[in-house]
């Protein structure tokens, strides 16, 4: 049993179209970030310019002091609402990184098989016992990976619930507490 040509030139092409995919997945996210961060220094440069007028503005220290707890709310919102961009542009690169190697996963195992299989046919009399042992191998190596994936998603899934939850906690202590 040899290796062809064309065998290493598919190989190559399904390496190279992998490493392509995460190269976009990961060139998607690196560019929603930097339009997420332009904005948010633009948003910042132009309301710390208007926050200043405003002070600037103040006829005496009560305003003044009344106009900077204005100024808190809608800063702590806009930095949860930055935090959350974030986190959301993190969690769909990391979901499309793991679609890749999922996808390249899926074909190594494919094509390992389609190569024990051939192995197999023209193995020895007596090595049944070897090829389907490594088969039981590779489907454990399989479910591992299967059930390593549904765990890895449900930590996912804890992690973006406490990041929702804890959003809403930083909400309800930013809004201003009114004094009787």
């Amino acid at each position: 049993m040899y290796v062809t040509p064309e065998q290493i030139q598919a190989a190559n092409k399904a390496n190279v179209e992998a490493f392509l995919a995460a190269a976009n997945a990961q060139f998607a996210a690196f560019e929603k970030l930097a339009s997420i961060q332009a904005g948010a220094i633009k948003t910042v440069f132009e309301e710390s310019i208007a926050n200043t007028r405003a002070l600037l503005g103040a006829k005496d220290m009560q305003e003044f002091v009344s106009l900077q707890n204005s100024f808190a709310q809608p800063a702590m919102e806009k930095a949860l609402a930055y935090s959350k961009s974030v986190y959301e542009v993190a969690t769909g690169a990391n979901a499309e990184l793991s679609k890749v190697a999922e996808r390249r996963v899926a074909e190594w195992n494919e094509n390992f098989v389609s190569l024990l299989d051939k192995v197999s046919k023209n193995a020895p009399a007596g090595s049944d016992v070897a090829v389907a042992a490594v088969k039981s191998m590779l489907a454990a190596a399989n479910s591992a990976y299967d059930n390593f994936n549904k765990v890895a998603k449900q930590a996912t899934e804890i992690a973006e619930a406490n990041v929702a939850a804890a959003t809403e906690t930083a909400k309800g202590l930013a809004k201003p507490k009114k004094v009787a």
